[in-house]
């Protein structure tokens, strides 16, 4: 088993950061830093100090909550703290929290 962090960040869909939305931009950064893989799943409600975010069928533009997680060890996580939150800041909330993954050995 290896011992690693687990990193959640909670934005909306509809943030964006110079132009791009901040859930592409973070995981373009993710991957430049090299942080194992990424993965952004998108809610269906949720709210927070910003209000309620929920879908609304007669609105063309939905704000609906996206929570981006990524696994890998602390070393490579705390490298890439600093540039997700000059990024995110008010927008959203990083959290990270301890976890291990098992890697079994590999059949072939």
């Amino acid at each position: 088993m290896i011992k690693v962090k687990i990193l959640k960040i909670y934005l909306r869909e509809g943030d964006k950061f110079e132009g791009e939305l901040m859930y592409k931009h973070i995981v373009k950064i993710l991957k430049r830093e090299g942080i194992s893989g990424a993965t952004v799943y998108k809610g269906i409600c949720g709210y927070g100090v910003r209000g309620i975010a929920e879908v609304d069928i007669f609105r063309l533009s939905i704000n609906l909550p996206v929570i981006i997680e990524c696994i890998d060890i602390e070393e490579n996580i705390n490298k890439v703290l600093p540039k997700l939150y000059e990024i995110i800041k008010d927008n959203g909330l990083i959290v990270i929290t301890d976890g291990y993954v098992y890697k079994g050995e590999t059949h072939e």
